[in-house]
């Protein structure tokens, strides 16, 4: 079986990209628009959920989302998650509503096409660069005082397939604190089965993602940083566990 498998894994992950790249393109001169003005960014927002959809639905992955709580489209929020996937980008954009901004690793900024929009409309961070990560504080409270919300993934990248959930880097949780919004744990659940970093795998099928109750961060300090980053794990951690227990269960 594995000699049929290898050449659809190959295709499958062809026509991954080529789905990325179909509506950048018929979509571009709107594309271009959206983001040549920072106040418009809402409208690229928009955009890149359709986007999103068309890559999901266009793999064969349906998706569910369960929301133990709604995010307040006049509000801004801290969103983090596990990373998991290339499709973590796309699922976290149908996830959420609220226009939000990501921030990401400048290595994502070298793929063709999608690193042109990618490098425009996200805020970029070399983990090696204490002076980088320092201007990501300041565009992301720029992009606050817009009324926008930020996205993190608080691993820092993607962990090795063995690892079920990677430590989680405080940055997000500094800046939910500093700016006194809310943090919002999201638990993607079928990421890795689905569409992992590693090449031949991956396969159509469901993919669920779970907005977990909101942690308020009033009245926190930068010494909270620690603990409200041990609290936002251990939501993600004991949810992926329960899951994955529940299924070793079934029949």
């Amino acid at each position: 079986m594995a000699i049929f498998k290898y050449p659809f894994w190959l295709l499958y992950r062809i026509w991954f990209y080529i789905l990325v790249a179909i509506p950048i393109i018929v979509l571009f001169p709107f594309l271009i628009v959206s983001i040549s003005r920072e106040q418009w960014y809402p409208y690229f927002f928009r955009l890149a959920r359709i986007w999103s959809k068309f890559i999901l639905i266009g793999m064969g992955f349906g998706y569910k989302i369960v929301r133990e709580e709604t995010p307040d489209p006049n509000k801004s929020y801290m969103f983090v998650a596990n990373h998991t996937s290339m499709a973590d980008i796309m699922l976290m954009l149908v996830t959420v509503k609220n226009p939000f901004v990501f921030v990401g690793k400048k290595e994502l900024a070298k793929i063709p096409l999608f690193g042109f929009f990618y490098k425009r409309t996200c805020i970029l961070v070399d983990r090696t660069s204490a002076k980088s990560r320092q201007a990501v504080f300041l565009r992301a409270q720029r992009r606050l005082k817009q009324d926008l919300s930020i996205c993190i993934f608080p691993e820092g990248g993607v962990p090795e397939e063995h690892i079920m959930l990677d430590e989680f880097k405080d940055g997000a949780f500094r800046l939910a604190i500093n700016h006194q919004i809310p943090v919002v744990p999201i638990t993607f659940y079928d990421n890795k089965k689905r569409f992992s970093y590693t090449f031949f795998s991956g396969s159509p099928g469901k993919m669920r993602a779970r907005i977990h109750k909101f942690i308020s961060t009033k009245d926190l300090t930068i010494a909270d940083t620690k603990p409200l980053n041990a609290t936002v794990k251990a939501i993600i951690w004991d949810e992926l566990s329960s899951d994955l227990n529940s299924n070793k269960k079934l029949p």
